[in-house]
């Protein structure tokens, strides 16, 4: 695969959008763009192009792996630790892993106790745009779920 810059953001966005993976707490634009790529290169987030100024799999992977720990809510600086050096099947097993711990997230909703009081907050993820918020610690059936999506997005 050798991609021009357009191109990459492109593929990597389909990747997210396949997979519903979006940036935590707004840390992020929804969208990757060439000017992202360009930054994360300055961080050394992303390696640079190969010949031609072409970017490969190793690039689209590694911004993959990116979007996905940003999506957990890591700062950059924590995503360069963790991925400065690996090679593509390392960073391939990581999207794996962390693909799995995502979809688990989303089927197990986190509980977290509200400083200060005795409520008990959950978060249900609807999608990659809505997140339900109970201060009970009540969830949700898939079928509620289901309703409230058709409700939210009528035109589907």
């Amino acid at each position: 695969m050798k991609l021009p810059l357009e191109k990459l953001a492109d593929k990597v966005n389909g990747w997210c959008a396949q997979h519903a993976v979006a940036p935590a707490n707004g840390q992020a634009g929804e969208q990757v763009s060439e000017r992202n790529i360009r930054y994360y290169r300055t961080l050394g987030l992303v390696a640079g192009p190969g010949e031609g100024g072409l970017y490969g799999e190793l690039q689209y992977l590694q911004l993959c792996a990116l979007r996905l720990l940003q999506a957990k809510g890591l700062p950059l600086r924590r995503v360069r630790e963790l991925l400065f050096g690996r090679d593509e099947a390392t960073l391939r097993e990581l999207l794996e892993r962390g693909l799995a711990e995502l979809r688990a997230e989303r089927s197990s909703p986190v509980l977290a106790l509200r400083p200060g009081n005795e409520e008990l907050w959950r978060m249900t993820t609807l999608d990659t745009e809505f997140i339900l918020c109970s201060r009970s610690g009540r969830g949700l059936s898939e079928e509620q779920r289901a309703a409230i999506l058709r409700i939210l997005h009528p035109e589907t």
